[in-house]
C-alpha cells in the first residue's frame, strides 16, 4: 500500500496560517485513482475528518467538514505526489494532531476514517488564541 510522510505542522496564533503537506509514496500502481484525506485528532477526542479529495483525470472532487468550510483548502500536486492542506483563519479549536490518509480508488463523499488504509505519522497543529 501506500507510505505518507506529513510535515508542515507548528505553532501558530488565532488567524494565522499553515500549509500541511503530505508526500505519498509507494503508491498504487494508478496513482492517478486514489482517494486522499487530511483528518484530525485532539486530545480525548475521536479522528475526525477535516477534507477529502479524488482525482481521476477529470474534475477533481474535494469535500470538506462543515467546521473548516472557507478556511481550509484541500490540494494535490500529482508530478510531486504531494497533498497540501492549506490552513487560514486557524482557530484554537483547530489545534491537533493533523494526519494524511489514502485508499485506492474511489472511497465517496464521507470522511470517514475507517474507508482509508493507509495513514501517515502526523504533525502537530497547535493554536494559541
Amino acid at each position: 500500500g501506500a507510505q505518507l510522510m506529513e510535515s508542515g505542522g507548528g505553532s501558530v496564533q488565532a488567524g494565522g496560517s499553515l500549509k500541511l503537506s503530505c508526500v505519498v509514496s509507494r503508491e498504487p500502481s494508478n496513482y492517478r485513482t486514489i482517494s486522499l484525506a487530511w483528518f484530525r485528532q485532539a486530545p480525548g477526542k475521536e479522528r475526525e475528518g477535516v477534507a477529502s479529495l479524488y482525482s481521476d483525470d477529470g474534475d477533481g472532487k474535494t469535500f470538506y467538514a462543515d467546521s473548516v468550510k472557507g478556511r481550509f483548502t484541500i490540494s494535490q500536486d500529482e508530478s510531486k505526489k504531494t497533498l497540501y492542506l492549506q490552513m487560514n483563519n486557524l482557530k484554537p479549536e483547530d489545534t491537533a494532531m493533523y494526519y494524511c490518509a489514502a485508499e485506492p480508488g474511489w472511497v465517496g463523499g464521507a470522511i470517514r476514517s475507517n474507508l482509508y488504509r493507509s495513514w501517515g505519522q502526523g504533525t502537530q497543529v497547535t493554536v494559541s488564541s
